[in-house]
């Protein structure tokens, strides 16, 4: 009779029982880490090859097994409920972690800083900027500028749409996502006025079937590259690749789903992030509450060129890259919501190193569609 492998959660809970008897020691559980070592768990709330937000982070976790002296340690398909304070101990009890990474939006509030208060010698960093004063000083936070990817699509896309209408398919109107399609249509229309976006929101971050009928949506529409914001963009780069439409994608790499009309894509690097840490914590030094940054840091990157991407394309994302790096703003001037009203005054920029971009709840003029 087989029986289906052990989650970590539950393999906690066989500790804590083999504890109550004094099982513990002789199984080799509460196993502290080796002086110099340094031990990193990694929390997905999904599959790693899911081809999006968390294959984003397991790639990451690859570069950190070839670290010397680190030790990564794992668990997928985790969802954000008292099971993600489960995993975060077992990680720290049975393997001795000394940094944990939470990759999941929910995971913060309470868990990781319920854990951060009840570990207090061991690092939790959430992948978002939602640490804030009076949290746990050993708890915090890391994000990159996504949009500034997202801006190098449009570019990319609109040096090789034919049809001037470009489709994006996306979760949510919150700031973050909404900053992502002002930026890809920022870029489009730097380099071909004429551009346009359709934006369609699903309403939830994995919705296979809602994504589906967007994509089709679009193209039917008229749309011919397609781009989305949503946890795993798989099925839009399928859908749109099978109707003959080019894509920019999304997260991680989705070049592989489509060979023929891929152009480039909007990537998280966050390999630049975990390596950082774990190399101040193996010096001894002290990891900052909040780490964010762009194309300046190496915190974000964009997917190698596909068949999709017409030469001047190719040339004017990769002109667009250097001056990213400069840390100069993509959008100088007046910009006007898609209602027509002034959301930025003349002389004012638009880029993701201002304060205000989390804020953004407007969908810039050239986007037809609306936030509902």
């Amino acid at each position: 009779m087989s029986h289906p492998p052990l989650s970590r959660r539950r393999l906690l809970q066989t500790a804590s029982a083999a504890g109550a008897f004094g099982l513990v020691a002789p199984f080799g559980f509460s196993r502290p880490a080796r002086a110099g070592d340094l031990t990193i768990g990694i929390v997905y709330v999904g599959p790693r090859d899911d081809f999006g937000w968390n294959q984003a982070h397991a790639v990451a976790a690859q570069a950190l097994k070839k670290v010397p002296g680190v030790k990564v340690v794992e668990e997928e398909n985790v969802p954000e409920t008292a099971a993600v304070s489960k995993t975060m101990e077992s990680m720290i009890e049975l393997d001795g972690a000394g940094l944990i990474f939470a990759t999941s939006f929910g995971y913060y509030s309470p868990f990781v800083v319920e854990e951060a208060k009840k570990y207090t010698k061991v690092q939790f960093r959430h992948a978002a900027p939602l640490w804030k004063k009076g949290d746990p000083e050993n708890a915090g936070g890391y994000f990159g500028y996504l949009d500034q990817a997202h801006y190098i699509d449009g570019i990319a896309a609109g040096l090789s749409t034919k049809s001037n209408k470009l489709g994006f398919v996306a979760a949510k109107p919150i700031s973050s996502v909404l900053s992502n399609i002002n930026s890809f249509l920022l870029g489009a229309r730097k380099v071909n006025p004429k551009a346009t976006v359709q934006v369609i929101f699903t309403g939830d971050w994995s919705l296979p079937v809602r994504e589906a009928e967007a994509t089709n949506a679009l193209i039917d529409a008229g749309a011919d590259v397609i781009t989305c914001h949503v946890d795993s963009p798989k099925v839009v780069i399928q859908t749109a690749e099978g109707r003959g439409a080019k894509t920019c994608g999304h997260n991680a790499s989705q070049a592989p789903l489509a060979p023929k009309g891929f152009i480039t894509g909007a990537e998280y690097k966050w390999e630049t992030i975990y390596k950082s840490y774990a190399e101040t914590l193996s010096k001894g030094g002290t990891l900052p509450n909040m780490l964010s940054g762009g194309y300046d840091l190496d915190f974000v990157q964009n997917t190698p060129y596909g068949a999709g991407a017409t030469p001047e394309a190719i040339k004017a994302a990769d002109a667009a890259k250097i001056e990213l790096k400069a840390k100069k703003p993509y959008y100088v001037g007046e910009l006007k919501d898609n209602k027509g009203n002034v959301v930025i005054p003349a002389g004012k920029s638009y880029a993701p190193y201002d304060p205000w971009i989390d804020s953004i709840n407007f969908l810039a003029e050239g986007v037809v569609g609306s936030i509902s």
